[in-house]
C-alpha cells in the first residue's frame, strides 16, 4: 500500500530541520538500542528468569519478528491515519510496552511484551526515514540519510555499554525502562515540530486476509526456527507441523498478495524494480548474517571467555566509531559514488572481519577481539547508506514510505531468521566437535592420562578432575563452533558481492536516471 505524498509540504529550514532530524532518528535509536542491549543482556536475562541462554535468544527473535510482521502495515496504517500522527502513537506504545517488559516476571510474559513492543515499533523506522526525507531539500536527500544513520549508528555503541553496565550493577529490566523517557521526549518535540505537516488521509479497506497469511507463516517459520534445535527438528511432530504451516502460508500470501491487487497489505509491485529487488535482498541476507554473528559474539564471551556482561559490551561497542566517523563523508558524496561499488567493498569489509574473526581462540586477549569490531564500522555504514539509497533510486515519494516498509521487513525478518539459525548451528557445530573431542578420551590415551595425573598431582579428586576435563572439552568444542560460523560468514559476505551488480544503475543521489528504479 503506497503512503500518501511524503512531499506535501516544503521543507523545514534551520533550527527545526536539525531538531527534527534528531527527534525522528531518536525512534531509530530507541528500536536499535533495544537490540544491541538485549544481545549483551541475554545470558544475565536467561539465567534470572531460570532458561538456558538459547532460550534466552527468543528475547530477541521476538522482537525482530514482530517489528517485521508489523513493517509492511506502514503504508496502509500512514493512509489510513497520517505519518505524524501514526508516528508520535507508535514512539509512545513503545514507551509502554518498553515499560511492561521491564515488569515481565518471567520469560512467557517477557516475550509476549516484547512482541507487543516490536508490532508498535513496526512503523517508527521507515517513517523515521519518510519524514526526515520530506524534512530536507530533495538534493540533500543523502545528507538526510546519512543524519539518520548517524543517530542510528550510536545505538550500537551505546547498547552494549549500557545493557553489560546495567546487567552487572542493577538489574536488567533497567534495559528497557530507559526507553521510556526517550520515547516521551521524541513524540512531545515530534508532534509540536510536525502536527501541521501531516499527510493526507482517507479510509481504505484492510487486506485482513493477507495480514493473516503474512501473520501465520512469518510466525510458525520464527516459531519453527526457535524450537527446532530443542525438539530435534524434523524428528518432532510439532516442527513437522511448523514447516508445513509455513510453507503453505507463504505461499498462499504470495498468490492473494498478487491476485488482490486494488488494497494488498504488501506492495509486491515493487520487486519489479531491479534496483528495489537487488538491494533489499542484498540488506536482507547481508543483515541475516551480520546480525547472527552479533547475537553469538557477547554469547560466546560471556559462557565460554569468562567476560562480564559490561566487558563483553566494551568489545562489540566500537562498532559505531568508524560508522560516525565515514557517515557524514559518505553522505555527502553519495550522489558521485557508484553505490554498488560502495556496497560491495562493504562486504569484502565484512568479509575480512569475519576470517579475522576465525583465527580467534580461547587465548584470544580483549585488544585482539576490540580491533576487527572497530574495523567493521567501516562496513556497517558503507552496507546500510548505499543499499538503502539504491533500493529507493527512481521510486517516486508516494511510494518511499511503503518502499521503506517492506525492505525493513525483509531486513528485520531475515535478522530473525538469521539470529535462530546461528543459535541452531553453534549449538549443532558445538556438539558435533565435542562429540569428536570425546572420542578421544579413554584411559589408554597418553596425553588424557597426563592430564588427569597432573588434575589429581593439584589435589583434585577423580570426579573433580573428570570434571574439570569435562569443562574444558566444552570450552574448545564451543570455541571450533564459533570458529566455524566466521568462515561461513566471511564466505557468504563474499558472495554477497555479487548480488548487488544485478541493479541496473548505481548512481544514486537525487536526479538519478529514470533507469535507476526500472523494471
Amino acid at each position: 500500500m503506497s503512503a500518501a505524498p511524503a512531499a506535501a509540504t516544503p521543507p523545514l529550514e534551520g533550527m527545526e530541520r536539525a531538531v527534527g532530524a534528531l527527534v525522528l532518528s531518536l525512534a531509530v535509536f530507541m528500536t536499535v538500542l533495544d537490540t544491541t542491549i538485549a544481545n549483551v543482556s541475554i545470558p544475565t536475562i536467561a539465567g534470572d528468569l531460570g532458561v538456558s541462554p538459547s532460550q534466552g535468544t527468543w528475547v530477541i527473535t521476538s522482537f525482530a519478528v514482530s517489528t517485521a510482521i508489523a513493517v509492511p502495515l506502514t503504508g496502509w496504517l500512514v493512509v489510513r491515519f497520517g505519518q505524524v500522527r501514526l508516528f508520535v502513537t507508535s514512539v509512545l506504545l513503545f514507551s509502554t510496552a518498553s515499560w511492561l517488559c521491564g515488569l515481565a516476571p518471567n520469560l512467557e510474559t517477557l516475550i509476549v511484551f516484547r512482541v507487543l513492543q516490536g508490532a508498535v515499533a513496526g512503523p517508527m523506522v521507515p517513517l523515521s526515514q519518510a519524514m526526515l526525507l520530506a524534512t530536507f531539500p530533495r538534493d540533500k536527500a543523502g545528507l538526510a540519510l546519512a543524519l539518520w544513520s548517524m543517530t542510528a549508528l550510536v545505538a550500537p555503541i551505546s547498547g552494549p555499554l549500557l545493557g553489560g553496565w546495567i546487567s552487572d550493577n542493577a538489574t536488567w529490566p533497567w534495559i528497557f525502562y530507559i526507553n521510556v523517557p526517550v520515547g516521551l521526549f521524541s513524540a512531545a518535540i515530534t508532534w509540536q515540530l510536525y502536527r501541521t505537516r501531516d499527510s493526507a488521509t482517507r479510509k481504505v479497506p484492510v487486506d485482513y486476509v493477507g495480514l493473516g497469511l503474512l501473520v501465520t507463516w512469518v510466525a510458525a517459520l520464527q516459531i519453527m526456527l526457535d524450537k527446532g534445535n530443542e525438539l530435534d527438528w524434523f524428528n518432532s511432530g510439532l516442527v513437522l507441523a511448523l514447516a508445513c504451516v509455513a510453507a503453505v502460508g507463504f505461499t498462499l500470501f504470495l498468490i492473494w498478495e498478487l491476485v488482490d491487487n486494488e488494497h494488498p497489505i504488501v506492495d509486491l509491485s515493487l520487486f519489479k524494480g531491479r534496483n528495489f529487488t537487488s538491494g533489499t535482498i542484498a540488506i536482507a541476507v547481508g543483515y541475516a548474517v551480520f546480525f547472527g554473528t552479533t547475537v553469538i559474539i557477547p554469547l560466546w564471551l560471556q559462557t565460554i571467555m569468562g567476560y562480564t556482561a559490561f566487558v563483553s559490551g566494551l568489545t562489540v561497542a566500537p562498532v559505531g566509531i568508524l560508522s560516525l566517523l565515514i557517515a557524514p563523508i559518505l553522505g555527502r558524496n553519495l550522489t558521485r559514488l557508484d553505490a554498488r561499488m560502495v556496497a560491495s567493498a562493504a562486504f569484502l569489509v565484512f568479509a575480512g572481519v569475519s576470517f579475522m574473526r576465525a583465527n580467534f581462540d580461547l587465548q584470544t586477549d580483549f585488544w585482539s577481539i576490540v580491533w576487527p569490531t572497530v574495523i567493521q564500522g567501516a562496513a556497517t555504514v558503507s552496507f546500510f547508506l548505499p543499499l538503502t539509497a539504491l533500493l529507493l533510486a527512481g521510486l517516486p515519494p508516494e511510494r518511499i514510505a511503503a518502499a521503506t516498509g517492506l525492505s525493513n521487513f525483509a531486513r528485520y525478518t531475515a535478522g530473525a531468521f538469521g539470529a535462530s539459525v546461528s543459535v541452531t548451528l553453534w549449538d549443532h557445530r558445538a556438539a558435533l566437535h565435542r562429540a569428536h573431542l570425546v572420542e578421544n578420551i579413554t584411559a589408554y590415551n597418553p596425553d588424557v592420562s597426563a592430564a588427569l595425573g597432573a588434575l589429581h598431582a593439584r589435589g583434585l579428586d577423580p570426579h573433580q578432575a573428570l570434571g574439570l576435563l569435562d569443562r574444558l572439552i566444552d570450552q574448545q568444542s564451543r570455541m571450533l563452533s564459533t570458529v566455524d560460523l566466521f568462515w561461513l560468514s566471511g564466505v557468504l559476505f563474499i558472495a554477497l558481492t555479487a548480488l548487488v551488480w544485478i541493479a541496473k544503475s548505481g548512481y544514486v543521489g537525487h536526479g538519478a536516471p529514470a533507469d535507476a528504479g526500472a523494471h
